[in-house]
Order: C-alpha cells, then sequence, then structure tokens
C-alpha cells in the first residue's frame, strides 16, 4: 500500500451529484450540484434525476479533481489517484446507475482499485470527517428521508443496526406532514424555520410505540392528517407555526426515547447523529439536552455532511482502501440493500 492515500468519491444515489477528493483521511474538495428540475413536481422524478446526473457528473467530478490539485495538469491529478469511489447502495435505480458506471470506466481506464459504498454507512461514517471525532465504539441515530435507524459503531468496518422504522423514516414523515400543512417542496426544512416560531405543546400527536429500538411512523402521519380533518376552514393558516412546532416536537420525542433506551442498554457514552434530517434544529437540539441530562458526548456533523455529498463516501471509502476491500468491475449499484 502507498504510504498516501487519495482517492475521488462519486455520490449519485437521489437527486444530488456529488464529487469529493480524500487525502490521508482528509477531504481537500466536495462538491455538489443540485437538481432544481424537481421542484415543480413536489418531489423527485427518478427519471430526470438520472437524465441531470448524466449533465452534471463530468463538470462536478471536474471541479472536485481542479479544488484538490489546483496548480497540475488534469493527467496529472488523474494519475494522482489511487483509487476511484462511488455509491453501490440503497438509491434510485437510474441515479446509481451513472455515478457507477462513471466509476467504473474511469478505475478501468487509470488502472486503479473500485471501491464500492453503501450510502447509509458512509452517512454515519460522515462524523468521521472532522474533529471532534467520536470514540468507538459510539451510537449514531441515523434520520434519512429514506431511513430512520440507530447504529452501533464498534470500528469504521463494524457497524450494526441495532433499530430501525419498521414503516415510514422520520423524513418522511417531515415531508409527508409538511405536504398536508399546504408547505413547499422540499417541506422539512421549511417546516424546521416556521417550527421556531411555534408553540411546540399547542397540539398533541400519536407517538406509536414498537416492539426493542425500533420505529414507527405510519401512525404519526395519521393522526396529524385525521386531526387536520375535523378542523374548521382556516385552521391550518391561523395556526401553522403551532403546527409545525407541534409535529416537530412529537418526532424528535420519538426518536429520543428510542436513542435513550439504546444508550441505557449498551452503555455507550459517545452519541452522533446523521442523513439528511439531522440538519433539523429540533433534532440537533434535542441530542444535545440528551447529552447535557445523561453526561454523554454528543457530536453533531457539520451541516454540509448532512444531506447527501461525496466527502461520506470518500471518508468511507478511506478506511476500505485501508482494509484492501476492493470490488471488481463487474460490480453493479442495486436500489435496495442491507448492510
Amino acid at each position: 500500500m502507498s504510504k498516501s492515500i487519495t482517492i475521488l468519491a462519486i455520490e449519485s444515489s437521489c437527486d444530488e451529484t456529488a464529487a469529493s477528493v480524500i487525502i490521508n483521511g482528509q477531504i481537500h474538495s466536495n462538491f455538489i450540484a443540485n437538481q432544481l428540475v424537481h421542484e415543480k413536481y413536489g418531489g423527485v422524478v427518478p427519471e430526470l434525476a438520472s437524465r441531470a446526473h448524466m449533465e452534471n457528473i463530468v463538470p462536478v467530478v471536474d471541479e472536485a479533481l481542479k479544488k484538490a490539485f489546483p496548480d497540475v495538469s488534469h493527467a496529472d491529478r488523474l494519475s494522482a489517484l489511487d483509487a476511484i469511489a462511488f455509491t453501490q447502495a440503497p438509491g434510485l435505480i437510474g441515479s446509481l446507475l451513472v455515478g457507477a458506471q462513471f466509476a467504473k470506466s474511469l478505475a478501468l481506464s487509470l488502472q486503479k482499485p473500485l471501491i464500492a459504498v453503501h450510502h447509509m454507512q458512509a452517512h454515519v461514517l460522515a462524523n468521521l470527517i472532522d474533529e471532534p471525532r467520536p470514540s468507538f465504539p459510539f451510537l449514531c441515530l441515523t434520520v434519512s428521508g429514506g431511513h430512520t435507524q440507530i447504529v452501533q459503531c464498534n470500528s469504521p468496518s463494524d457497524l450494526v443496526i441495532i433499530g430501525q422504522t419498521i414503516d415510514d423514516a422520520a423524513g418522511e414523515a417531515f415531508d409527508k406532514i409538511s405536504k398536508l400543512l399546504g408547505l413547499p417542496y422540499p417541506g422539512g426544512p421549511v417546516l424546521d424555520k416556521l417550527a421556531l416560531l411555534g408553540n411546540s405543546k399547542a397540539f398533541e400527536f400519536a407517538k406509536p410505540m414498537v416492539p426493542e429500538l425500533n420505529y414507527s411512523f405510519s401512525g404519526l402521519k395519521t393522526s396529524v392528517l385525521y386531526f387536520l380533518q375535523k378542523q374548521e376552514p382556516g385552521f391550518i393558516e391561523a395556526n401553522l407555526n403551532d403546527l409545525c412546532a407541534s409535529v416537530q416536537y412529537t418526532i424528535v420525542e420519538i426518536l429520543l426515547y428510542k436513542l435513550k433506551k439504546a444508550i441505557q442498554q449498551t452503555g455507550i457514552k459517545h452519541v452522533c447523529i446523521a442523513g439528511g434530517v439531522s440538519a433539523n434544529s429540533g433534532v440537533r437540539n434535542g441530542i444535545e439536552a440528551l447529552g447535557q441530562k445523561l453526561g454523554l458526548k454528543t457530536y453533531l456533523p457539520a451541516f454540509q455532511y448532512c444531506t447527501d455529498n461525496a466527502a461520506m463516501i470518500a471518508i468511507t471509502a478511506h478506511y476500505k482502501y485501508i482494509n484492501q476491500a476492493f470490488e471488481p468491475l463487474s460490480t453493479s449499484a442495486h436500489a435496495r440493500s442491507n448492510w
């Protein structure tokens, strides 16, 4: 293994095309191209997403390489790479295939190793990008639009899911309830901003209870829907801030209740959050408050590493490279994949 480890990482699991260069465990570039085309549809359109990835991937990779190696030629930038990494799963299959095929083609042309990364594992390991870094073992509450998990992290290569949603994810609950309230897409960040202006105890909604350390959010969505259907016209507009605050409070309470149980069961005192919803102010404040109450060391990733990005793919690939965890060029992307 070379003394220096330089990896180009590509992320294309949904509607962000991203590329990052990591050198010896330090992020040197992290570029993201967002796709605004989906806003008028109120959600990500898979076919449009994959087309946008095909348009964006070359310029995004080029910018990431230029930022990491500003004073050398394009050929020298490519020759400096020790491996190419990409998001293998889970995600939209069309989007994943664009990133996977680009990475495989580049690895083949450069004769460099190929590293496949699981998207959700990468969200967890985003906590290892910046100081302060959690000590192993640590617990990570991973909350995104498609996943809600409690992960016990024993090492960069030993991540164990000890609890997860049995139906909808917390991020999905945020987005669908935002739609019920008439908020624009994407609704989660808008709901978060309005929640800061409201009374979190104004309205009470269901907190579904499921066994062990698992979650459920479908009942909460139904609870909010039935509550709104009983109200008079104009109720949502007159109480929008309080509704947002009450919904956010309920979701955070559900998340933290099971996380607290996981802390008690494992005895682990280092706790992180990850995933797109980890940018939510209620979740971040709730984790910090829980940490102070229970004497925990809590870690909050920078906002740029919460939503989908290539830096998290890069840091995961760095540890995989150390373990020589490479993939053959015959490997393929998968829309769904267990760890």
